[in-house]
């Protein structure tokens, strides 16, 4: 037996990858954005497990997250959604990809205007009537 419940989230997560770069980008890509969230969203991760041994491993996020394919286009229109609502969302741009280290990372996004960034991929959290706008149009990840 277990004390699962369902519940409604009051708040989403959602990932918004360019579908049109290789699976490993994707899979990388998807791997630092969940960590921002994580990070600016304490409250979003839940407890730690246990197996029937009594061994701990760490705790992942308390709620579900819907990950979505979008072109270029779709994920400067979300990003500009996002922030229209006063959400901030982690980003991540194609150079990204050929950097080192995280200080090169932010580097690499402050050299750019928003205007500019080659966006690859982004990740928002926030009330769930605000990311189902903001994600309004995009479809699930396939």
């Amino acid at each position: 037996m277990t004390d699962y419940e369902p519940a409604r989230f009051e708040s989403k997560i959602a990932l918004v990858l360019r579908a049109d770069l290789p699976a490993w980008q994707k899979l990388n890509m998807t791997a630092f954005l969940a960590s921002g969230i994580a990070r600016a969203s304490a409250e979003s991760v839940g407890k730690p497990y246990y197996d029937g041994d009594g061994t701990e491993y760490l705790a992942m996020f308390g709620q579900p997250v819907m990950v979505f394919g979008g072109t270029a286009a779709e994920l400067t229109r979300t990003l500009d959604r996002a922030l229209a609502r006063g959400i901030t969302p982690a980003v991540f741009t194609e150079t990204l990809f050929s950097t080192g280290h995280d200080s090169a990372n932010r580097a690499a996004v402050a050299a750019v205007p928003r205007a500019g960034l080659d966006l690859a991929g982004l990740a928002l959290r926030g009330d769930r009537r605000d990311v189902d706008k903001i994600t309004k149009g995009l479809h699930l990840h396939s």
